[in-house]
């Protein structure tokens, strides 16, 4: 039977170093990437910027303190999903088994592949080789016979890293790793884990099944399972996204109405753009809307056709909207557009079916020259430029974030 390998292939500071390469002044210093505001994070931060312990997630505030000599940029998600597309591209010539975590991100199963080379380890060489010739960006892969060993192969050889694991060698690779490798162990599980006597995989490898359904439970499987690097997930490809939205944090609560439908209104013209931008159209649109302190809900409604224009989006949003009792005290708002297909020519829900697409052309058209915040219903950035931006421009807009699967409960990874 041939052998399995997995690839994780992950861009070093991506969203950093797409800005590194594109301005000269930015190289060599420390450059993070996030939301500006008081309630902002950090998204990316530049291996220069880490020297000051400055990490993704980390808020603003923080970072701030920390590297006070930082170049702070809001992110540009549409440069950043154009290099993305490229190194897409490049991740599907070496594999037609290729699932995207993130924009930055991604499984290959290049099972059967390595007899096109003279071994497995010159993948991926070539296909880092082959991302720095067509993008000058830098990253780091690791091959195992799994997904969850091949994705820390690749994350404890950052930045530039390259880390193969052979058959038979999994348990001692992953034996020294601190347990908090393990997908699943966020900060609660480690402690209890910690308050047990364990530090690494190797010493949770050592404990029986029975060890951990009497302390964990449900996750009690996964953490003999993985401890032992057993993982038998397949590459999923993502051929067709099941949702595409844009959600947004706000430095202060909102409060008016009013403002809270010109905010719907801009969230729902973004989440047209990038569909109209990636070729899809969905039935369903979801409002989410979390207040203070920290309520969550979300609504949904299926149309009775697929949409991706702007006014069309906004319309069924804001009908989830108006039934709603309670409107203001309103710390976050989202919009996603689910049951995605492929974009096709056919009668839409709003009235002016012709109207709307020539105006939607013309925003998409001013957007692809110029960049995604070039122009938009209420833009907060407007003549502003990206290192000021977020520094007083909206008493209202903190963090945004672009998603399309559901979040992590625990801890996300610092890349």
């Amino acid at each position: 039977m041939a052998k399995r390998w997995i690839m994780h292939v992950d861009m070093d500071a991506f969203f950093a170093a797409v800005e590194q390469r594109d301005c000269l002044e930015y190289r060599g210093r420390p450059v993070i990437v996030g939301g500006l505001s008081s309630r902002g994070v950090v998204s990316t931060a530049s291996y220069e910027a880490r020297r000051f312990g400055v990490h993704s997630a980390m808020p603003m505030s923080e970072a701030r303190r920390r590297c006070p000599e930082g170049i702070f940029l809001v992110p540009d998600q549409g440069r950043y999903w154009e290099e993305s597309l490229k190194i897409q591209k490049i991740f599907r010539e070496f594999s037609p088994l290729v699932e995207m975590l993130s924009v930055d991100e991604g499984f290959l199963d290049i099972s059967g592949m390595e007899g096109l080379y003279s071994n497995v380890a010159e993948i991926p060489k070539a296909l880092k080789r082959r991302i720095w010739e067509e993008t000058q960006l830098v990253a780091s892969a690791g091959v195992a016979p799994n997904k969850f060993v091949a994705k820390i192969a690749s994350d404890v050889g950052k930045p530039n890293g390259l880390v193969v694991v052979p058959y038979g060698e999994v348990s001692d690779f992953l034996a020294p790793l601190p347990l908090e490798r393990i997908w699943g162990v966020g900060k609660k599980s480690a402690d209890k884990l910690h308050l047990l006597g364990l530090k690494t995989i190797g010493d949770v490898r050592r404990q029986e099944l029975s060890f951990f359904q009497k302390y964990f439970g449900a996750l009690a499987g996964q953490l003999y399972a993985l401890s032992r690097g057993m993982d038998d997930r397949p590459v999923v490809p993502d051929e067709e996204r099941k949702s595409l939205g844009k959600e947004t944090t706000y430095e202060a609560d909102l409060m008016s109405a009013g403002v809270i439908r010109e905010e719907i209104s801009r969230i729902a013209q973004q989440v047209g753009w990038r569909l109209r931008r990636e070729g899809w159209m969905g039935w369903t649109v979801t409002l989410k809307i979390r207040y203070s302190p920290f309520r969550t809900i979300s609504r949904s409604h299926t149309l009775g056709a697929p949409i991706s224009l702007d006014e069309e989006i906004r319309e069924a949003a804001l009908a989830l909207f108006e039934p709603l009792t309670e409107k203001q005290n309103i710390r976050l708002l989202g919009v996603t557009v689910e049951r995605l297909e492929p974009y096709a020519e056919q009668s839409s829900l709003f009235e002016d079916n012709q109207e709307a697409k020539k105006r939607n052309q013309v925003l998409d058209d001013l957007k692809k020259r110029f960049g995604e915040g070039i122009i938009g219903r209420g833009s907060s950035f407007a003549g502003q430029s990206r290192k000021e931006a977020g520094k007083g421009t909206s008493r209202y807009l903190s963090q945004q974030k672009d998603y399309e699967r559901e979040e992590p409960l625990e801890d996300e990874k610092n890349r």
